[in-house]
């Protein structure tokens, strides 16, 4: 069984993180500074994202806008496709993204050298989305490292 039971739950908590990646003054300058637009597309349950990195936020206080669903017209820099579960784990900081490139848990298509740069920048995400999830009352989804 999956994570997420469904799309909208999918959107709820990897939202979240977003949102708040978005405007913390610590991740979301070095994501701003890459110029990318990196789409995320998740599977099971299924959900599109978009960082859009590349463009003037729209949003007061965010350093990018975050976008769910399909975006007319964007001819995203890096696209990244895993399982919905995948990206729960990743962003627990539990699953290396060079292995699981390597073993097409992830796939990417577009500059990898960029999205591998811009590791560091996202690691503090690593502890924002357990507290998010806690504080969402939802503690049973967070991961514990081993």
């Amino acid at each position: 069984m999956s994570v997420f039971k469904d799309s909208e739950e999918l959107i709820k908590y990897l939202g979240a993180l977003y949102d708040e990646a978005k405007c913390d003054p610590e991740i979301a300058p070095k994501i701003k500074q890459s110029g990318l637009s990196i789409q995320y597309r998740y599977d099971d349950p299924d959900g599109i994202v978009s960082i859009l990195a590349d463009r003037q936020p729209s949003q007061e206080g965010a350093f990018f806008d975050v976008v769910w669903g399909e975006v007319p017209g964007l001819k995203p820099d890096v696209v990244m496709s895993m399982k919905a579960d995948i990206a729960h784990q990743f962003w627990h900081g539990t699953i290396n993204l060079m292995a699981a490139l390597t073993r097409r848990q992830i796939v990417a298509k577009g500059p990898i050298p960029k999205i591998i740069k811009l590791l560091p920048a996202v690691t503090p995400m690593y502890e924002m989305y357990p507290r998010l999830l806690q504080a969402m009352g939802r503690p049973e989804l967070v991961v514990h490292k081993k």
